[in-house]
């Protein structure tokens, strides 16, 4: 215990000795449950139902439209969307850069959307 001013001050420091260890309060990890369950549920947004907004079509028949690449298509579906949400909420418990990790997650997902959405207005 450190005295500075007469007044005891304790710093907790990481294990080689190197810096002061951060610990998380009730609200941190609240916080980092919060963003994990938006972060899955964008995600599970994202793959069940960008496919089906991709390829909606209000004048086509069917009301489904055949994209040019629907390989492409259902690759970011059951690909790429998942592993995003996986890791994006694996990523916000790290002990550095956790909501960061969660943001970047969420974006990550969003432009996945939009990408999803472009390939899907491209016709056969």
């Amino acid at each position: 215990m450190d005295h500075i001013d007469g007044i005891p001050q304790t710093t907790a420091t990481a294990p080689n000795g190197s810096a002061p260890q951060h610990r998380r309060s009730v609200a941190d990890w609240l916080g980092l449950v919060l963003l994990s369950l938006l972060v899955l549920f964008v995600g599970g947004f994202t793959g069940v139902l960008g496919p089906l907004f991709a390829i909606s079509c209000e004048s086509c028949q069917d009301g489904i439209r055949i994209p040019l690449f629907d390989e492409v298509l259902l690759l970011i579906a059951f690909v790429l969307v998942p592993l995003t949400t996986f890791v994006s909420v694996v990523a916000t418990f790290l002990p550095r850069g956790g909501a960061r990790a969660g943001g970047i997650g969420l974006g990550t997902l969003l432009v996945l959307f939009v990408v999803m959405l472009a390939i899907g207005q491209i016709p056969a």
